[in-house]
């Protein structure tokens, strides 16, 4: 059993299931929360007592900012840097990219005021499983799916590449302090580097089973990558070994989702089954601080700043946040 005071929980309610979440995760915009459904995007800020100008004993807050009709089942978000929230120095602007079940990428602008457009990348012949944004690239874009590609857009919406894979490609994952390199995790178990500058493959880490289906890679350290295959998830330490560096078992009948908390080293969530199963794994020792199983649960997302996990549920999205982990060396 977990102890009452490792964490604490709250609830964002939503219109319909929650099929995914993403946390923006920029300084400048961090308490941005993008919750996609089955025919929409809301954007909601949320805010932890400790964030507030004047704290006022509620240790959480939301409000709803944003809408944005989809009309199609949300499959992936990615928060574009440009996005800017509650900053002195410049006006509020919001720039996300949604992968959709119609196959399409469409990249979402809005100033909050009524002003908002919404431009259609359109090239994939399969269903998306996957979008992100490259840090410091004057907004471009990459994106995988079931069509065994991974693919680069520009800013304007036009394709500026595409590279074959050998499967479907489940997530990609960029690094703002290795913008020229993408990482795409191959359904088949294998987890494929590409060099944008080079436009090919420079590198491959082998999970040795299948199938693999999701993997992120470590905003602390960029050495690091943990991927979700089989029922365990794996860390491989890219400059040492293309071979895992530690494997752990995480759910007895498969590992779906996997995160590594953007403000700690040490920790990384997965999901999985059976039933709706949420963990949260210390890499440093065998306890976990959070297990639980949910009714519903759909994809995942790490606070920038704060050791708060987010995971998508029936009309609602549930937030922990954990005690214990404030006390751990980053």
């Amino acid at each position: 059993m977990i102890e009452n005071n490792v964490y604490s929980t709250f609830s964002i309610p939503c219109h319909d299931i929650a099929n995914v979440v993403e946390f923006a995760p920029y300084e400048w915009c961090s308490t941005l929360l993008a919750v996609g459904t089955n025919s929409r995007v809301s954007i909601y800020q949320c805010v932890f007592d400790q964030e507030k100008e004047e704290p006022d004993g509620e240790e959480f807050e939301w409000r709803s900012i944003f809408d944005f009709q989809n009309g199609f089942r949300v499959s992936s978000i990615s928060w574009c840097p440009e996005t800017t929230f509650m900053t002195r120095e410049k006006e509020d602007f919001i720039r996300f990219a949604i992968g959709g079940s119609d196959k399409k990428i469409k990249i979402v602008s809005a100033n909050l005021k009524g002003d908002n457009t919404c431009q259609i990348c359109e090239g994939h012949t399969d269903f998306i499983n996957s979008i992100a944004y490259i840090p410091d690239t004057a907004g471009e874009l990459v994106s995988t799916g079931d069509d065994n590609t991974l693919r680069l857009w520009n800013k304007e919406g036009e394709q500026q590449g595409c590279f074959q894979l050998s499967a479907p490609g489940m997530s990609v994952c960029v690094h703002e302090r290795e913008p020229g390199k993408v990482i795409v995790a191959q359904k088949n178990g294998i987890i494929k580097i590409f060099s944008l500058a080079l436009q090919r493959q420079i590198m491959s880490l082998d999970c040795c089973q299948a199938p693999l289906m999701s993997a992120d890679w470590s905003y602390m350290n960029e050495d690091f990558v943990v991927a979700a295959c089989g029922t365990e998830w794996l860390i491989f330490q890219m400059s040492r070994s293309s071979q895992p560096l530690e494997r752990r078992q995480a759910h007895t009948e498969g590992c779906k989702h996997v995160k590594w908390a953007r403000n700690q080293q040490t920790l990384l969530a997965t999901s999985g089954r059976p039933g709706r199963q949420i963990k949260v794994f210390s890499t440093r020792h065998h306890q976990m601080p959070l297990s639980t199983t949910l009714q519903v649960a759909y994809g995942m997302s790490w606070h920038h700043r704060k050791p708060a996990l987010a995971i998508g549920g029936d009309k609602q999205v549930h937030v922990y946040l954990l005690q214990t982990a404030r006390s751990q060396p980053s």
